[in-house]
Formats: C-alpha cells, structure tokens, sequence
C-alpha cells in the first residue's frame, strides 16, 4: 500500500515540560493540554509518559492528566514508555491511541536514557509488542534517537539507521520517529536520510522529531518535507529537550513553525495557545 500523503502535525508537551524543574500542578497541565485538544490544529498530542517518577518526576502525574482530558475523535492521544512496565500500563487504557519507546542506535544513549544496551532494548521492543497485541487496540511508535549522529563518538552511518529500522520493522514495528535529540542533524543530512528511509521502506510514515536552534529550524523543516517527510513533530515556543542527554538542552521546532509553514490555524488561535504554554511554565494558567 502507498504511503498516505497527508499532513501530520504533532505537539509534544511531554517533551516541552519534563526538563521544567518546578512541578506543574496537574490541574494546570490538564487545562493546557486541553486547549491543544480543542484547537484541533495538531493530529496527534505527544502528552505524557509512564516512566519511573525519579527519572521523570514532572510526569508523575501521567494517569491523573489522562483522566482529566477531553480526548475527541479528531486528536491522538501519544504517551511515552520506557519499559515493559510501562507498556502493562498504557497498553489498557482506551484514551491512549499509541504508546511511544525510545530506541537509541547510540549505545551509549540508550544506557543514559532506558538504563539498557541496544540488545536489550530490541527485545524490549518485543516484549511491548506481546503485551500491546494482548491488552489494546494502540499502536507502538518507535523513536530513533540520535539517528543524525551523537555526541558521545558511538558508531554511526545512514546505514545503521536504516539496518535498525528494517530489524524493527521485521517484528512489527509500523510507526518510526526520526528523532535528532541532540541536534546534529544538518538540512543536507536530513534530506539525505529521509531520502534513504522513503525509498527503502515506502509503506513506513516516518515522522520527523528535531531538536534544534531557532535559526536552522526551518531549513530543516523543508528538507525532511522535500525528501517526502509528511509527519512533523514540535513543540509550543520550542520548549523541551532530553534531560539525559547532555547538560544543555536542545530545544524543539516550535510548534508555531510548523503552523506557519503549513499554513494551519489563524494567528489569534496560535497565540492563544503561545500565551496558554507560556502561562503554563510560568506556573499561572
């Protein structure tokens, strides 16, 4: 089957507040996820996570956010998981419509971000495919993470990304997030991979996951989108980054960005929003 060419959009304030010191209190989170639900300008809502709350504590509050949103039929709900553990949690509950894991081609990531080799981690990704095909009806999406390079001297090449992406593939792996974490990605490399990835695999809707300087943001929205990329992902004002990757975060593409460049949603709806995610940090909504 063809890959569909319709736009996606994605807004992920999972990403955007997990690296926020300061705990937001979880009415606060609800009633700004909220308005992303109900501006409709976004296909799919990147939420929150099911991992240890020492590792995360911002997203401790995961099931009490879920239970507090007002999910409809336009907008996907996405949460993050780390673990079996995770994927026994989010797998039964109905609002949830993917469960995302972190699949690091850096091993060195992987061990900072899951505590687990690359080995481990595809196995991992079976054992959360068993527990998905028996507990719901949610897709599993795949996050290659560091899959422009890495900081840490671990091996890399297109090769390898495209070697971990056939392996995922072959045990049933149909959703994959081309993740830079820590933005190493240039615009010709992201039009390279992207390239390679869509003609390799053409059934597979790869998405599109930067961290990045505001300056480069959108030159590298345009060239995932002119090697065939049609799934974006980003964040309100930019916000985010890993905070197990390095000491200094890289933020997202701003979700605005995305707005602007695919002409989505009128300048008062986006600002609403702006002003809703800058109230949010700023611990006042």
């Amino acid at each position: 089957m063809p890959k569909i060419e319709t736009l996606t959009l994605v807004d992920c304030p999972r990403d955007a507040i997990q690296g926020i010191q300061h705990f937001i209190p979880t009415h606060k989170k609800i009633a700004y996820i909220n308005q992303l639900i109900k501006s409709n300008l976004f296909d799919c809502i990147d939420f929150g996570s099911f991992v240890s709350p020492k590792a995360v504590p911002q997203l401790s509050d995961t099931i009490k956010v879920l239970d507090g949103l007002e999910k409809n039929d336009k907008v996907k709900l996405l949460a993050i998981i780390a673990n079996k553990r995770g994927a026994e949690i989010g797998s039964v509950l109905d609002k949830i419509d993917f469960l995302g894991y972190p699949f690091s081609i850096s091993e060195t990531f992987q061990n900072k971000n899951t505590n687990s080799s690359i080995a481990d981690a595809y196995q991992t990704v079976r054992n959360i495919l068993d527990i998905m095909d028996r507990n719901g009806n949610q897709d599993l999406v795949v996050y290659i993470s560091m899959a422009f390079g890495n900081p840490y001297n671990d091996p890399w090449s297109m090769d390898l990304v495209s070697e971990w992406v056939y392996k995922l593939n072959a045990i049933g792996v149909r959703n994959f997030s081309i993740a830079d974490t820590t933005s190493e990605a240039t615009p010709i490399l992201i039009k390279d991979l992207f390239h390679k990835l869509n003609s390799e695999f053409p059934d597979i809707p790869f998405s599109a996951h930067f961290h990045s300087a505001i300056e480069s943001a959108l030159l590298k929205i345009d060239a995932a989108y002119s090697a065939g990329c049609r799934r974006f992902e980003g964040a309100i004002l930019g916000y985010g980054g890993c905070p197990f990757a390095k000491d200094e975060l890289v933020g997202n593409i701003p979700s605005e960005l995305l707005l602007d460049r695919f002409n989505k949603g009128s300048f008062e709806k986006v600002s609403v929003l702006m002003q809703g995610f800058q109230n949010l940090i700023n611990n006042e909504l």
